[in-house]
């Protein structure tokens, strides 16, 4: 069930999914497990080259490590690798150094494994191990996939806990072609929800938790989606910042046209009161000059007339 593919899926939009994924638990599995607050690689260096690397690796709001790894076939011998799983996760993020960091492994088993026909424990005397289970069989993907046509259909807004299992909902089906049909409804479904966020979540979580049976053609469909709506929202984003820009640039020009406005008319008023003080000097000096005509002395003039000095009235003769 490994798939090389898959993980470069992973890779591509991991960051879109781990930011989603904060805040979210897997409580819609039926484990009263913390919320998840941080997405950890999981790309450990000593894992066997045979088992890629493990599914998801989450830490929770109380500090505990989960490895989660998801299973359509049950194998006793997989314990080894999840033992493998641990030890490595313990050395990456040195865990061994401190005391009482909860591990936790959780084996999510498809619709394909059913409650009863596996083993949780293994006892080797010196060593003994328990992984949690998960049955996807305990749910009804026909009740679950038609509660959500509904609730799309009619615009409501799907919960934390409806979407976690959103993503999963084709894991719930027995064959991988059932799964594989399912994740293409699924793909049709969410393309439909409103908020960009939750569709973003829904297919990345799609493509991250079904990467094991996902086609290559309808993997690489919803990440071209994905792209799509991501080049949308920031098309939309540079909209909306292009019109604060201009709104920005709009009463900037208008404060500017409003002080070009205030200075001309300031010139305005000075060169008008300039206009009148010369027109106000000019006649003075007529009147001065009549007053000389008229054979009337300086000092009679300076008298009668203000603004006009001695040599400014000699002058006129």
């Amino acid at each position: 069930m490994k798939n090389p593919v898959a993980y470069q899926n992973k890779d591509i939009i991991s960051k879109v999914f781990g930011e989603s994924m904060r805040n979210k638990s897997f409580r819609a599995y039926g484990m009263d497990i913390p919320e998840i607050v941080e997405i950890l690689p999981t790309n450990l260096p000593a894992v066997e080259a045979n088992e890629m690397r493990l599914d998801n690796l989450f830490r929770l709001k109380d500090g505990t490590i989960v490895i989660v790894d998801y299973e359509s076939t049950y194998s006793y011998a997989d314990k080894i690798k999840y033992l493998n799983y641990v030890a490595q996760t313990t050395k990456r993020y040195g865990l061994s150094e401190k005391q009482n960091q909860p591990v936790r492994m959780i084996v999510i088993y498809t619709g394909s494994i059913r409650r009863g026909t596996t083993r949780a424990d293994v006892d080797m005397g010196c060593l003994q191990f328990t992984v949690e289970e998960v049955f996807l069989s305990d749910l009804d993907a026909q009740e679950i996939e038609t509660r959500f046509q509904r609730k799309i259909h009619s615009g409501e807004i799907l919960s934390d806990e409806e979407q976690m299992q959103f993503i999963i909902l084709p894991l719930v089906h027995k064959t991988k072609e059932e799964m594989q049909d399912c994740i293409v409804r699924c793909f049709e479904m969410a393309k439909k929800i409103d908020s960009p966020e939750i569709q973003r979540f829904l297919l990345s979580g799609l493509i991250v938790f079904t990467d094991k049976v996902i086609r290559r053609e309808d993997s690489e469909r919803i990440k071209r989606w994905i792209e799509m709506t991501k080049v949308g929202r920031l098309f939309e984003e540079e909209k909306q910042k292009a019109v604060q820009e201009a709104i920005k640039k709009e009463k900037a020009d208008k404060k500017k046209a409003l002080q070009r406005a205030s200075a001309d008319k300031e010139r305005a008023l000075q060169k008008a009161a300039a206009e009148r003080k010369q027109e106000l000097l000019d006649e003075k000096i007529s009147i001065a000059r009549k007053f000389l005509m008229d054979g009337i002395p300086v000092d009679s003039i300076l008298k009668c007339i203000d603004g006009l000095d001695r040599a400014e009235i000699e002058a006129l003769k």
